[in-house]
Protein backbone atom coordinates (compact mmCIF):
# COMPACT_ATOMS: atom_id res chain seq x y z
CA UNK A 1 0.00 0.00 0.00
CA UNK A 2 2.62 2.62 0.97
CA UNK A 3 4.54 1.55 -2.34
CA UNK A 4 1.66 2.90 -4.27
CA UNK A 5 1.29 5.89 -1.96
CA UNK A 6 4.42 6.62 -3.72
CA UNK A 7 4.26 6.15 -7.36
CA UNK A 8 0.97 8.00 -6.90
CA UNK A 9 2.53 11.23 -5.45
CA UNK A 10 5.63 10.95 -8.06
CA UNK A 11 3.11 11.56 -10.66
CA UNK A 12 1.41 13.91 -8.85
CA UNK A 13 1.76 18.55 -10.81
CA UNK A 14 3.37 20.38 -8.82
CA UNK A 15 0.27 22.47 -8.81
CA UNK A 16 -2.99 22.05 -8.11
CA UNK A 17 -4.91 20.10 -10.96
CA UNK A 18 -7.31 22.80 -11.77
CA UNK A 19 -4.68 25.19 -12.53
CA UNK A 20 -2.45 22.98 -14.32
CA UNK A 21 -5.60 21.34 -16.71
CA UNK A 22 -6.76 25.63 -16.94
CA UNK A 23 -3.28 27.30 -17.56
CA UNK A 24 -1.02 27.17 -20.91
CA UNK A 25 2.31 25.42 -20.71
CA UNK A 26 3.20 26.67 -24.61
CA UNK A 27 4.16 30.27 -24.49
CA UNK A 28 6.61 32.07 -26.39
CA UNK A 29 8.05 35.37 -24.85
CA UNK A 30 8.37 37.03 -28.18
CA UNK A 31 4.67 36.14 -29.01
CA UNK A 32 3.78 37.92 -25.83
CA UNK A 33 6.13 40.92 -26.84
CA UNK A 34 4.54 41.29 -30.12
CA UNK A 35 1.27 41.39 -29.02
CA UNK A 36 0.28 41.46 -25.46
CA UNK A 37 -3.49 42.51 -25.97
CA UNK A 38 -4.06 39.12 -27.26
CA UNK A 39 -2.61 36.87 -24.11
CA UNK A 40 -4.27 39.76 -21.46
CA UNK A 41 -5.84 37.94 -18.54
CA UNK A 42 -4.62 34.42 -19.60
CA UNK A 43 -3.61 31.89 -17.13
CA UNK A 44 -0.14 30.43 -17.82
CA UNK A 45 2.32 27.65 -16.14
CA UNK A 46 6.20 29.04 -16.27
CA UNK A 47 9.04 27.16 -14.97
CA UNK A 48 12.47 29.80 -13.90
CA UNK A 49 15.37 29.79 -13.02
CA UNK A 50 15.31 33.00 -10.03
CA UNK A 51 17.46 35.70 -11.24
CA UNK A 52 16.44 38.76 -8.54
CA UNK A 53 13.65 39.02 -6.13
CA UNK A 54 13.06 42.33 -4.56
CA UNK A 55 10.21 43.49 -2.25
CA UNK A 56 8.16 46.08 -3.87
CA UNK A 57 4.96 47.92 -1.87
CA UNK A 58 3.12 46.12 -4.23
CA UNK A 59 4.32 42.96 -3.54
CA UNK A 60 7.01 40.24 -4.08
CA UNK A 61 8.30 40.72 -7.59
CA UNK A 62 10.78 37.75 -8.82
CA UNK A 63 12.48 37.78 -12.77
CA UNK A 64 13.52 35.18 -14.00
CA UNK A 65 14.98 33.30 -16.80
CA UNK A 66 11.78 31.40 -18.30
CA UNK A 67 12.36 27.86 -18.69
CA UNK A 68 9.35 25.27 -20.57
CA UNK A 69 7.22 22.82 -18.31
CA UNK A 70 5.74 19.84 -18.73
CA UNK A 71 2.19 18.46 -18.44
CA UNK A 72 3.00 18.00 -14.38
CA UNK A 73 4.89 21.20 -13.96
CA UNK A 74 8.47 19.84 -13.92
CA UNK A 75 11.42 22.55 -15.72
CA UNK A 76 12.28 20.41 -18.90
CA UNK A 77 15.80 19.67 -18.71
CA UNK A 78 18.01 21.22 -21.67
CA UNK A 79 15.17 23.39 -23.07
CA UNK A 80 16.18 26.70 -24.49
CA UNK A 81 15.67 30.04 -22.52
CA UNK A 82 13.71 32.75 -24.56
CA UNK A 83 14.02 35.45 -21.71
CA UNK A 84 13.19 36.91 -19.17
CA UNK A 85 9.66 37.39 -17.06
CA UNK A 86 8.63 39.06 -14.23
CA UNK A 87 6.04 37.42 -11.42
CA UNK A 88 4.14 39.42 -9.35
CA UNK A 89 3.38 38.03 -5.93
CA UNK A 90 0.47 40.56 -4.12
CA UNK A 91 0.68 41.95 -0.83
CA UNK A 92 -2.48 40.78 0.22
CA UNK A 93 -1.20 37.39 -0.39
CA UNK A 94 1.62 37.24 1.36
CA UNK A 95 5.32 37.84 0.68
CA UNK A 96 8.03 35.92 -1.10
CA UNK A 97 11.58 35.85 1.04
CA UNK A 98 14.69 36.94 -1.28
CA UNK A 99 16.75 34.90 0.87
CA UNK A 100 14.38 31.79 0.20
CA UNK A 101 14.00 32.85 -3.40
CA UNK A 102 17.10 33.58 -4.15
CA UNK A 103 19.45 33.77 -7.45
CA UNK A 104 19.56 30.57 -9.46
CA UNK A 105 16.77 28.50 -6.83
CA UNK A 106 13.77 26.98 -9.85
CA UNK A 107 10.28 28.45 -9.40
CA UNK A 108 7.14 26.51 -11.37
CA UNK A 109 4.80 29.46 -11.62
CA UNK A 110 0.93 30.06 -12.64
CA UNK A 111 0.32 33.61 -13.21
CA UNK A 112 -2.04 35.62 -15.49
CA UNK A 113 -0.17 37.62 -18.12
CA UNK A 114 -0.31 41.80 -17.19
CA UNK A 115 1.37 43.12 -19.85
CA UNK A 116 4.61 44.64 -20.87
CA UNK A 117 6.73 46.07 -18.96
CA UNK A 118 9.93 48.22 -19.81
CA UNK A 119 13.30 47.85 -17.39
CA UNK A 120 16.82 46.62 -17.56
CA UNK A 121 19.18 44.14 -17.11
CA UNK A 122 22.17 45.40 -16.32
CA UNK A 123 22.91 47.98 -18.82
CA UNK A 124 20.61 47.20 -21.36
CA UNK A 125 16.78 47.82 -22.10
CA UNK A 126 14.71 44.86 -22.00
CA UNK A 127 10.98 44.32 -22.30
CA UNK A 128 9.78 42.13 -19.30
CA UNK A 129 6.52 40.02 -19.76
CA UNK A 130 4.50 40.49 -16.41
CA UNK A 131 2.48 37.91 -14.74
CA UNK A 132 0.06 37.84 -11.45
CA UNK A 133 1.47 35.04 -9.66
CA UNK A 134 -2.04 32.34 -9.08
CA UNK A 135 0.06 29.81 -7.38
CA UNK A 136 4.21 29.18 -7.08
CA UNK A 137 5.88 25.97 -6.52
CA UNK A 138 9.69 26.25 -5.18
CA UNK A 139 11.65 23.57 -6.21
CA UNK A 140 14.11 21.83 -3.76
CA UNK A 141 17.73 22.92 -4.01
CA UNK A 142 20.04 20.10 -5.21
CA UNK A 143 22.10 18.71 -2.58
CA UNK A 144 25.97 18.45 -3.32
CA UNK A 145 26.94 14.79 -4.50
CA UNK A 146 30.43 13.47 -2.91
CA UNK A 147 31.77 11.14 -4.94
CA UNK A 148 34.65 9.29 -3.55
CA UNK A 149 37.69 8.84 -4.76
CA UNK A 150 38.62 5.83 -6.59
CA UNK A 151 41.51 4.36 -4.88
CA UNK A 152 44.43 2.38 -7.29
CA UNK A 153 45.66 -0.73 -6.20
CA UNK A 154 49.15 -1.32 -7.71
CA UNK A 155 50.11 -4.17 -10.05
CA UNK A 156 49.85 -7.44 -9.40
CA UNK A 157 46.73 -6.65 -7.09
CA UNK A 158 44.00 -5.85 -9.97
CA UNK A 159 40.40 -7.09 -10.21
CA UNK A 160 39.97 -9.57 -9.71
CA UNK A 161 42.73 -11.34 -8.95
CA UNK A 162 44.03 -10.62 -5.89
CA UNK A 163 41.54 -9.74 -3.77
CA UNK A 164 39.13 -11.85 -1.58
CA UNK A 165 35.20 -11.53 -1.41
CA UNK A 166 35.29 -8.03 0.96
CA UNK A 167 37.47 -6.49 -1.89
CA UNK A 168 40.54 -6.45 0.01
CA UNK A 169 44.37 -7.26 -1.49
CA UNK A 170 45.66 -11.00 -0.97
CA UNK A 171 49.03 -9.64 0.26
CA UNK A 172 46.58 -8.10 3.81
CA UNK A 173 49.07 -9.53 6.85
CA UNK A 174 45.79 -9.69 9.29
CA UNK A 175 43.51 -12.24 6.44
CA UNK A 176 44.70 -14.77 4.96
CA UNK A 177 42.76 -14.69 1.50
CA UNK A 178 40.26 -15.63 -0.26
CA UNK A 179 37.75 -18.97 1.20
Amino acid sequence: MAILAVMLAACAPVLSREVMSEGTREVRMDWLRETPEVFKDKLFILGGIVANTRLTPDGSEIEALYVPVDALGNLKDGAHIQGRFLALYPKASGMLDPVIYKKGREVTVAGEFTGIRNGKIDEMEYAFPVFKIRQIYLWREPSPMYYAPYYYYPYPYYYPYGYDRWGRPFYDPFWPGPW
